[in-house]
């Protein structure tokens, strides 16, 4: 029973952790290396993420500058860049990029708003499938004979609270994350 308990945690804590990635990711009108997370640049016929191919840092507020180690990859990074949803040109001075973090109008932050509760949404419609799946294996140790009604009756109580906890999670990193944006 215990195992089963763990397993539905720690399959939780992967959505959470995928979900709180996914918030990273979201471009709010500062600069934050983040949103190169998931840009990949071909380099000699091999897909490798930014990061591993130059320093990335914040000079100023909404600026982002990519410093290539290798001069030669700076135009594939750029290519690589303009290709990604992020929604920003970079501007290649023949040295380094830059990206140049727009201000957001208040249309553009309800959109990403709209996104924060979508995610999360989804985020809780996994955990509730990861729910389905837990109390489907502890009906079928009742169905086996491990356990008995008792325990079945107990153990679907702790999934349910351990089901309410990550969706409270999943609300709680939403509304953190819509506060930064309409604060911005």
């Amino acid at each position: 029973m215990e195992e089963l308990l763990l397993e539905l945690e720690e399959k939780m804590e992967k959505t959470m952790a995928a979900l709180d990635r996914d918030y990273q990711a979201i471009r709010a009108g500062r600069a934050n290396p983040k949103v190169l997370d998931r840009i990949t640049v071909d380099y000699y016929g091999t897909l490798t993420p930014i990061q591993q191919m130059a320093a990335v840092s914040v000079p100023e507020g909404r600026i982002l500058q990519i410093q290539p180690w290798d001069a030669s990859t700076l135009k594939e990074i750029e290519k690589a860049i303009q290709t990604s949803d992020i929604g920003i040109n970079p501007q290649n001075d023949g040295r380094v990029i830059r990206l140049i973090f727009p201000q957001l109008t208040e249309e553009r932050r309800k959109d990403i708003v709209k996104e924060i509760s979508k995610r999360a949404e989804d985020a809780k419609v996994s955990v509730r499938a990861h729910r389905r799946d837990a109390v489907d294996k502890a009906k079928l140790m009742k169905k086996n004979s491990e356990i008995t009604e008792d325990d079945l009756a107990g153990l679907e109580k702790k999934i349910q609270n351990v089901t309410d906890k990550y969706c409270k999670e999943a609300d709680d990193l939403a509304n953190k994350k819509e506060k930064e944006i309409m604060e911005i």
